[in-house]
């Protein structure tokens, strides 16, 4: 007589129920972190999105008075084929984001079902459905979380005291940057340098993560130069910032340069970084800073736009109509107007629609985690860090000085050398930087897609610089080869062509300045 094990049958139907559960359950929550993780990277490019669109009627209603309708219906129609072009880019790039996020997990999800149905060893679905729940749970709540957290760490922090404030005007603070290597003496005798930063993407990239020992400002600091950097002030509370002029930004900078030549009793070098290059440039050529400055960094600036292959062309596949920095100014509440800084982020988005849509964003991330198909997902500092500068660093900036950089990516430099704005009512040459005697380093990124080789280099055409290629792209210079260990380091010479990092280019002038006074 054969006997039926009931307690054997109802424990497997037990487990079956409890897997059954678990994997409803995962799924459910999966799903859920998903929307909530998606959602957000949707909200990053929509609100700006909607401001441009707020913007654009409004110029619009007026516009539509002014221009006849059969140009207006022209310019809408040439409007309509710029944003299917734009549409067909971002399905492009969204499509192959998902095929490349998808051949990562298609086997794995293809070996669960096979484990399951046939009891194999490995991955089941409920593995598999965990494994995921857990990924989109980091993308839901961790990486954002590490985003927050990682505010401590990332940027100047001048609120706890650890540089000094040196001068300030309506507009700007000069700060001096100490050293984070508490071993290293500042050289009070050496040669100083004064950084100025971009406007747009804000300075605190150039403290990216100082305590890690990854920071352009502190990469001179630490090497016992005397290290200055120029800070914007709040434009949302300063007047003086919102109605500025470059005039105004020359003035600011040589008042810097004269405190800091009376502290030193030595010319300083100025270094701008991206849009502040292009800024020190223009104070240099104005004949401002004679006797002032005597050596020029600028790190990946834009010195002639019309040179780009993303920017530039991205504006001139724009309708002309449509091609206006009416577009993207707003109104303060006490009047005045100023260029929207996110607005501005987001051009350079629309400008990679192919990379920068929500879709190609969420998934490129979601691989990065997904790469590492452990039950503990690392979030790194510098995926945080990044991520956090991009979602909180975007400033408003004056009209006037927007309106400088972007006559530069409307308007070439002449055959002669000269820029496409003014100072003080003065034409800008390039060939004054080579009869003043002023040294010239100029930085650029190999794999830079927001200031390409040929923006950065066009003064070449012109007058005789150094120059330094570093690998990867726009901001690798302030995070990845500010390392001291690094293998670009800033302060060592590297490559094939030997290149001489900006720090070891203000060592050396420091040298050179020390054996002359000897």
């Amino acid at each position: 007589m054969i006997q039926i094990d009931g307690s054997s049958n109802g424990m497997a139907l037990n487990d079956m129920l409890q897997k059954n559960i678990s994997v409803f359950s995962n799924l459910v929550t999966a799903s859920q972190n998903y929307l909530s993780a998606f959602s957000r990277y949707s909200n990053d490019f929509m609100i700006p999105y909607l401001i441009a669109t707020s913007y654009f009627n409004n110029v619009e209603s007026q516009k539509l008075w002014t221009v006849s309708p059969f140009k207006s219906v022209q310019s809408y129609m040439e409007l309509l084929s710029f944003n299917l072009d734009l549409i067909g880019r971002s399905i492009d790039g969204c499509l192959k984001a998902i095929n490349h996020s998808g051949k990562m997990e298609i086997e794995n999800a293809i070996a669960a079902m096979f484990n399951t149905f046939f009891c194999s060893e490995g991955e089941d679905i409920e593995g598999f459905l965990v494994r995921q729940a857990k990924m989109m749970d980091v993308m839901a709540n961790q990486y954002p979380q590490a985003i927050q957290d990682i505010e401590s760490e990332f940027g100047f922090h001048f609120e706890r005291g650890d540089n000094k404030k040196i001068v300030e005007t309506d507009r700007f603070i000069l700060y001096q940057i100490f050293p984070t290597d508490k071993k290293v003496k500042v050289n009070d005798n050496g040669k100083p340098v004064i950084i100025l930063p971009p406007y747009v993407l804000g300075a605190n990239i150039l403290a990216f993560l100082p305590h890690e020992e990854r920071s352009y400002a502190h990469a001179y600091a630490n090497q016992g130069i005397p290290t200055y950097i120029r800070i914007f002030k709040d434009i949302s509370s300063n007047e003086g910032v919102q109605v500025m002029t470059g005039e105004d930004d020359t003035l600011d900078t040589r008042l810097f340069c004269e405190t800091v030549k009376r502290r030193h009793g030595n010319p300083a070098t100025l270094n701008g970084y991206c849009q502040g290059g292009f800024s020190a440039v223009c104070n240099l050529l104005s004949g401002k800073l004679d006797g002032l400055v005597d050596a020029l960094i600028t790190c990946v600036s834009p010195m002639d736009g019309t040179r780009s292959q993303g920017l530039a062309d991205f504006l001139k596949k724009l309708p002309q109509r449509f091609n206006d920095l009416l577009y993207g100014t707003k109104t303060l509440p006490n009047g005045n107007k100023v260029a929207d800084g996110k607005l501005m982020g987001w051009v350079y988005k629309l400008k990679s629609i192919e990379d920068e849509s929500p879709i190609a964003v969420f998934y490129r991330d979601l691989s990065m985690f997904g790469r590492q198909n452990g039950d503990q997902v690392k979030i790194s500092k510098t995926a945080a860090a990044i991520n956090y500068w991009l979602n909180n660093e975007r400033n408003d900036l004056p009209l006037a000085i927007t309106q400088m950089s972007f006559d530069s990516y409307n308007i070439p430099i002449t055959e002669d050398g000269t820029l496409p704005v003014k100072l003080f009512g003065e034409k800008l040459n390039l060939k004054r930087l080579k009869e003043k005697g002023i040294k010239w380093l100029i930085c650029y990124g190999e794999n830079d897609d927001l200031v390409e080789k040929d923006t950065a280099l066009a003064p070449l055409d012109y007058i005789d610089a150094e120059v330094t290629a570093f690998p990867k792209g726009h901001v690798a210079i302030a995070t990845s080869w500010s390392h001291p260990n690094s293998a670009c380091a800033l302060h060592t010479r590297f490559g094939d062509k030997n290149y001489r990092g900006p720090v070891r280019f203000q060592l050396d002038l420091q040298n050179e300045l020390q054996e002359e006074k000897s």
